[in-house]
């Protein structure tokens, strides 16, 4: 690459990388500052799990319908307007009376709609401006940016609380994003330079890019395994904590800091498995690697005892979150080299709006578990047979249908 392609390369890697980073804070923002956000609007703390679930349902859509949109305004403006609309949300959820479930819930609908497109956007900037021997890694270090947001969430959110109330902490939120939205403009042009201003938006713009998803064998089992990795990651990420502390009877803070250990595990898990998947394996048999990695974790998750010391199970809590986390990136290159040219961001939006289906699903079927066997571990060994499962479909199905899959 020319010392210009490598620079255009860092500026759209650190755009979308923010851009990321942001909308995962805007998604976490209620969830972080639920215990005194549910008293102060007179709602109970199971709507927390509510707004979640809403917000995935609209970044389903979000995330399905934007590929025209990227065509045809580019992938800049589509990530300038997603985080203004996460914005929007949130501000809203700072405003809002007492007891306004139904604002409540389209505030939560609007953080997803723009949530939902942030990665097929991204990966269209990224796809064009990438090295394809560094494909892998730069998805990797961009995709960091979703645990980073969530950290970021939970180190500075409660403190602003404390300090001007939790509506003053939403709104700083808000804030946040206008200025993320107008720093990503003085390279709009530069980076939205193939956008195709005739670009019909239709249904058919809608769903084509699914289409091509289900009808290639790959693409298929590429977007089935995001939705069994992503529904391991989000029951991991939920119930981390509360298995801790109910089951294994560690405090809260103690507990917390497992979660802590996890996310920085994953942060380490996305980067040191792009470097795995561009240098040293195949991306499928790295993420079939992830899958059998992750399997082995939840099961010694699961098994986990009281008497475990805790010198064992944050490292444990960490690894765990290399593995269950740390597999978007790879999955996401794979999916923008095997797309059709210049319809990585719609296949990659399609392929998301299966992904999240898994989110959506993970959660809540670990849930009816616990509550069914009155135990914790069982939603882990589910987890631990999804994880072995999707390894032994990229083993067997996807390698097989494309032999060395560099």
């Amino acid at each position: 690459m020319s010392a210009d392609a490598r620079r255009t390369a860092r500026v759209a890697l650190v755009t979308t990388l923010t851009v990321q980073a942001y909308t995962s804070l805007a998604a976490t923002a209620p969830v972080v500052l639920a215990p005194v956000l549910a008293v102060d609007l007179g709602i109970t703390p199971t709507w927390v799990g509510v707004f979640v679930g809403l917000v995935y349902a609209g970044a389903m859509i979000g995330s399905l319908v934007c590929g025209g949109f990227i065509a045809r305004y580019g992938a800049i403006r589509v990530s300038q307007a997603c985080v203004l609309l996460c914005a929007a949300g949130t501000a809203t959820v700072a405003l809002l009376p007492a007891a306004a479930f139904t604002l409540l819930a389209l505030a939560a609908f609007a953080v997803g709609m723009g949530y939902g497109p942030i990665t097929p956007a991204s990966s269209a900037v990224l796809v064009r401006t990438t090295a394809p021997e560094q494909m892998a890694l730069t998805f990797s270090i961009k995709q960091t940016g979703v645990p980073a947001g969530m950290a970021l969430g939970g180190a500075l959110l409660p403190a602003l609380a404390l300090a001007m109330g939790w509506r003053g902490a939403m709104l700083v939120v808000a804030a946040a994003g206008v200025l993320v939205a107008l720093t990503a403009q003085p390279i709009r042009q530069a980076l939205d330079v193939h956008r195709q201003g005739a670009q019909p938006l239709s249904l058919r713009s809608i769903f084509e890019p699914l289409q091509i998803v289900l009808r290639s064998k790959i693409l298929r089992e590429l977007s089935l395994v995001g939705l069994g990795f992503a529904a391991v990651q989000v029951s991991l990420t939920t119930y981390l904590v509360v298995f801790l502390h109910e089951t294994l009877g560690w405090s809260l803070i103690a507990a917390g800091l497992a979660l802590t250990f996890a996310t920085i595990g994953a942060i380490i898990g996305r980067i040191a498995w792009g470097i795995v998947a561009d240098r040293l394996l195949p991306p499928v048999s790295t993420l079939a690697l992830i899958g059998l990695l992750a399997c082995a974790c939840g099961l010694v998750l699961a098994a986990a005892g009281s008497t475990w010391p805790a010198w064992i199970l944050l490292p444990l809590a960490a690894l765990y979150g290399g593995m269950a986390v740390g597999w978007n990136g790879v999955q996401l290159a794979e999916i923008a080299r095997r797309a059709p040219t210049g319809m990585a961001g719609a296949v990659i939006g399609a392929a998301g709006f299966v992904t999240f289906g898994g989110v959506m699903a993970g959660p809540t079927v670990f849930a009816a578990l616990a509550g069914t066997f009155s135990s914790y571990r069982v939603g882990f060994v589910l987890a631990a047979v999804i994880s072995g499962v999707v390894a032994l479909v990229l083993l067997v199905g996807v390698r097989g249908e494309s032999g060395r899959d560099r």
